[in-house]
């Protein structure tokens, strides 16, 4: 290979039709040798089996507003994976995070929450499926790659339920542009826990249909609709487009707009604001609209510098009145103003070095900014505006073991 691989979050200088890195589950390390191929001399001449081991080590110190808040060592991604192609038509993958507790009380869909992806793949000429545990198949070139190339996620992605057991059936009408449509789990636990006290809903389920395009490489998008049933009578709404430019042989950028309307507060983001001494059930009619903009300069065949922002709007979409609980855990009528309540902020830059030509491992060192402005209506709740700061030094690498 003449310039070195970059991984999937640089997709912007790459050639696949489709993101598709958590959906479909390309991966970027199909040109590197193995370790069991370098270290035991073994040639894996199939695609039957492929293991990795994706890991994020870093060094952090962080700091909120100007107080220092410590540093350490950590690895913030962990995962171990598995996948192949049995045959022409069946294909698997299975991939758990190492690094992420599980809740004891049980789970929605009887799998662990710790498990991202674990299912079988169809194939039929331009038709595909993946029935089993997976991604969510929402629009967003960021939220399609790999969780161990992002340095920070936007409060939209962040706050997001992103892998749930359902199907996927996908139709390529041309070789680069496809069609999704997915049915997936709305719930990861009981639905209690995750809105309150609300009357569950029978098929809490969330729709997704998705359009994925190429256009000479030059142009991608990941554009998305999904409609979820979260309580009885309530609904989420999501859109997100996913639009990925390749502006030269050296640089990218990526551009992704999100917008959630919710009918109970599926993120929490609202709920925490409102209702600082708990609530018996999430409040009611909230959205946020998000912005991500994210742009790489490979300035060095062996070296990529970047910078991203955020800019986020959460609020309440329609007046409505909410139960919370006051000082002294009584519960209380709180009535929520429609408006903005909250602009999150998000700004980071860094650079990166590939030491091999033929291998995605990767050093960093970046700097994250979040700032938080809270309007009239949320500092009337006791909000008051924040900022963090961090400054990271580590290492990226889908490591391909077999």
């Amino acid at each position: 290979m003449k310039t070195p691989l970059f991984v999937t979050a640089m997709l912007l200088c790459a050639g696949s039709a489709f993101a598709q890195q958590e959906s479909l589950g390309n991966v970027n390390t199909e040109n590197e040798k193995s370790l069991a191929e370098e270290v035991l001399k073994l040639q894996n001449k199939t695609d039957k089996f492929n293991l990795f081991l994706n890991m994020h080590g870093d060094f952090e110190s962080s700091w909120t507003g100007s107080d220092f808040d410590g540093g350490k060592f950590r690895f913030q991604q962990l995962r171990v994976e598995a996948k192949g192609r049995v045959n022409s038509w069946l294909s698997y993958r299975y991939r758990q995070r190492l690094n992420k507790g599980d809740d004891p009380n049980g789970y929605f869909d009887n799998v662990l929450q710790s498990i991202d992806i674990a299912g079988i793949g169809l194939h039929h000429k331009k038709w595909s499926a993946f029935l089993g545990k997976q991604c969510a198949a929402y629009g967003g070139i960021e939220f399609d790659l790999n969780p161990i190339e992002i340095y920070q996620y936007s409060d939209m992605v962040d706050y997001m339920t992103n892998f749930m057991t359902g199907f996927t059936v996908a139709y390529d009408f041309t070789p680069n542009q496809q069609l999704q449509f997915q049915i997936l789990d709305g719930l990861v636990s009981s639905s209690e826990k995750m809105y309150g006290d609300y009357r569950p809903a029978k098929l809490p389920m969330v729709y997704t249909l998705n359009w994925n395009g190429n256009f000479n490489d030059v142009y991608k998008t990941r554009w998305s609709a999904s409609i979820m049933n979260e309580t009885k009578g309530e609904h989420m709404w999501y859109f997100a487009l996913g639009n990925d430019f390749r502006l030269s042989d050296k640089v990218g950028m990526y551009f992704d707009w999100m917008y959630s309307l919710e009918g109970v507060d599926r993120k929490g983001i609202i709920t925490d604001i409102v209702a600082p001494n708990g609530a018996p059930r999430k409040v009611g009619k909230t959205d946020i609209m998000s912005f991500v903009l994210h742009l790489n300069w490979q300035f060095h065949p062996s070296w990529n510098i970047f910078a991203k922002g955020m800019y986020e709007n959460e609020g309440v979409y329609k007046t409505n009145t909410s139960e919370v609980y006051d000082a002294q855990g009584g519960i209380m009528s709180e009535t929520l103003d429609k408006g903005k309540y909250r602009t999150a902020l998000g700004y980071i830059g860094g650079i990166e070095y590939y030491p091999f030509r033929d291998r995605n491992l990767h050093f960093f060192a970046t700097y994250v900014g979040r700032n938080y402005k809270y309007t009239g209506k949320a500092k009337a709740f006791g909000a008051s505006d924040y900022n963090t700061n961090s400054v990271q030094i580590g290492f990226i690498w889908q490591m391909p073991v077999f």
